[in-house]
């Protein structure tokens, strides 16, 4: 049976997310969001298993003609700012709430937009913003997910998907592209030839790329290996976030409850090590200090 590959179709993503005819574009609380801001990014409202739900997405198929370096599901910097607006709008609609809306946020992006302009302007203030938007609306309460259809590169993963309470990922047969960095950067970077890399890369996950490596690394939480299941893993991790806050156990979730994730997998062997080595460290020099 064929492969139904997923880059490049968030819009398609959401709908087999979301409840049938559920979702409004733009549209989260009494806020509506002007539509021709940020075309790159998709904003908005509906229900889920009848859970009201915000979802913020990447649209690969319009660019934004203001900036010419945002297309392909690019991240610019009008995209940034009308994701992290969506998550300060479904924090303000749900402040008097006892129970906060999960937000599902679908991710398909090559990497961020770096044009001249954007640099100028403050692109990175933009991806900022949104990266500690998602992580205060972890803090009120607000479950996060993040579910993976095709690419997660780069500086774009680290602001959309990477601050996410949990992370699923569509399994590599769909074309899913998971790293933080090609192999030919990290050459540059470190000074080593690329051939030395990419056979490192074949039994270390910190230098490969992939769902499978980054499962090892506590990097998502789930594979998904059928499109079919996306909307149930989605509902299933929402849950598995509110009970986890419900009990007090909120450390699984988000970047440190992956970092443990990969203790447990065998991906990340050192972390404990080096975490009681650093904090011993400051013990020791902390009174000069505080």
């Amino acid at each position: 049976m064929a492969v139904q590959m997923m880059i490049g179709k968030g819009r398609a993503a959401i709908d087999m997310i979301m409840d049938e005819g559920s979702f409004q574009e733009n549209a989260i609380g009494d806020f509506r969001q002007d539509e021709a801001i940020g075309p790159g990014a998709v904003i908005g409202t509906g229900t889920v298993n009848g859970m009201t739900a915000t979802v913020i997405s990447n649209d690969a198929v319009k660019g934004n003609p203001r900036f010419p370096v945002v297309y392909a599901g690019v991240i610019g910097m009008e995209e940034g700012y009308k994701m992290a607006m969506a998550v300060y709008k479904t924090i303000a609609a749900d402040k008097d709430k006892p129970q906060k809306r999960p937000l599902i946020l679908i991710v398909d992006s090559p990497g961020n937009g770096p044009g001249k302009v954007e640099e100028i302007f403050g692109m990175n203030k933009s991806t900022g913003a949104y990266q500690l938007a998602l992580t205060e609306a972890r803090q009120h309460g607000h479950p996060v997910v993040a579910m993976i259809i095709g690419r997660a590169i780069s500086g774009a993963f680290l602001c959309h998907g990477l601050q996410a309470d949990q992370i699923l990922t569509l399994s590599k047969e769909y074309g899913t592209m998971i790293h933080v960095m090609p192999l030919s950067s990290i050459a540059r970077i470190t000074k080593r030839d690329l051939e030395t890399l990419e056979e490192l890369s074949a039994t270390n996950p910190v230098f490969a790329s992939g769902a499978d490596f980054f499962y090892r690394l506590g990097g998502v939480e789930e594979i998904v290996e059928d499109i079919d299941d996306m909307r149930d893993a989605v509902i299933r991790h929402i849950n598995e976030v509110y009970q986890h806050n419900k009990e007090g156990r909120s450390e699984l979730c988000g970047p440190w409850g992956r970092g443990i994730l990969g203790e447990e997998r065998g991906g990340r062997t050192h972390r404990g090590v080096v975490l009681k080595k650093m904090e011993a460290e400051f013990r020791a020099i902390e009174d000069q200090f505080l």
